[in-house]
């Protein structure tokens, strides 16, 4: 199978570990486990519950504490409707896997996480893509979306809230998706790992499984929930569904650890505690990140409205990728590049970091681009 090189996952393999400040980075800053085990409030108990946890392979499908601790993300879901996988990126892969076949026609909203139009692509289905315009507030045009529906659309692929735009659809856009799908029996899946971070409310959006018998959504540990390292995804969908796509996990998974799914099920009771620490993170330091975009002549965005990513504009006579490297290289900053999200003149800012290095990394940002302004009009006749 050939399948095209991940473009932002390259990008973070080269340079994440050689900077300064990394403003590409996705997550909330992550947390320890001795942070998490004090928000749980169970420092006495945990090492006396992994010391008696047999290192086997555990539930097959998820232990039932952390399927049940999932499903009360939602709605209308129930540990039935639960499947854990290794991260969201296991769980799309999984999905995209049992669902799409040579040949289907595939819709995907891009920009989006790679994984939602290159595997499609890789299968050998036929992928058209609707592309999300800034004068939209990056929202899909569902007029668009409805045009390019046909009767043998399989799945509409997308995620909410949006990496890397920060733009959220509410649950009346999710309902229209829906209601446009059910027109061709398309599935809609939402990869929706960045639910939880909205700048507003409790942090939640509708998700599209509790709104659409044949949406699928995906989420993971690793953002609201700062706990990347434990490698926990899910899928939440019709219980048909995922006794299909069991099929395909018993060729790659069997099983998700035992620890990591403890310590995930630990972190979902208590997520009350991990959520008000990532809003406070996450509002805080958008608003940072507004007073910055505010005084740079250069750069311009729509302002996010969830998620820890930020797509910005920049106003200089460079390939998105040099101007990269060579902030890298010149400042210690690292931000992704747009051309590694076919995005080319964008840049994608990771907000979520903690707030010292945010504020120092984009110092050292204005610093570069004064520089490069300096340059540009130096050059000029």
């Amino acid at each position: 199978m050939k399948i095209a090189t991940f473009g932002v996952e390259m990008w973070m393999n080269e340079f994440e570990n050689h900077c300064r400040y990394n403003l590409a980075e996705t997550c909330v800053d992550s947390i320890t486990l001795g942070e998490l085990i004090d928000m749980a409030g169970v420092d006495n108990s945990v090492l006396g519950e992994l010391r008696g946890m047999r290192m086997g392979y555990g539930a097959i499908e998820g232990s039932d504490r952390l399927r049940d601790a999932v499903a009360g993300l939602y709605e209308t879901q129930s540990r039935e409707n639960i499947l854990t996988t290794h991260g969201t990126i296991g769980a799309n892969a999984l999905v995209h896997q049992t669902l799409i076949s040579r040949g289907d026609h595939v819709i995907a909203i891009v920009p989006t996480y790679q994984q939602h139009y290159s595997i499609p692509e890789s299968i050998g289905a036929e992928v058209e893509l609707l592309h999300l315009r800034p004068e939209n507030g990056f929202l899909p045009d569902l007029n668009e979306l409805r045009a390019m529906m046909r009767p043998d659309t399989r799945m509409i692929a997308t995620n909410n809230p949006n990496n890397p735009t920060g733009a959220l659809m509410d649950r009346a856009m999710l309902a229209e998706i829906a209601e446009i799908a059910r027109g061709s029996e398309a599935w809609v899946l939402c990869d929706e790992v960045y639910r939880g971070t909205d700048q507003t409310g409790d942090g939640y959006t509708a998700s599209i499984c509790d709104l659409y018998d044949r949406g699928i959504s995906t989420a993971g540990m690793s953002k609201a929930y700062s706990l990347a390292g434990l490698r926990v995804g899910w899928v939440a969908g019709p219980q048909a569904l995922l006794e299909k796509i069991m099929i395909h996990r018993d060729y790659n998974t069997i099983s998700v650890g035992g620890i990591d799914e403890y310590f995930s099920a630990l972190a979902l009771e208590s997520r009350a505690q991990i959520l008000d620490r990532a809003h406070r993170i996450t509002r805080g330091n958008l608003e940072i990140l507004a007073d910055w975009v505010e005084a740079e002549p250069l750069i311009s965005w729509v302002k996010p409205q969830s998620g820890t990513t930020a797509l910005v504009q920049y106003d200089l006579p460079l390939r998105s990728r040099d101007f990269c490297t060579q902030l890298l290289e010149e400042e210690g900053v690292l931000f992704t590049p747009g051309s590694a999200m076919d995005m080319e003149g964008w840049l994608r800012i990771g907000f979520a970091n903690s707030t010292a290095d945010l504020q120092d990394g984009l110092t050292r940002v204005s610093t570069f681009l004064a520089r490069q302004s300096v340059a540009q009009t130096a050059t000029q006749p």
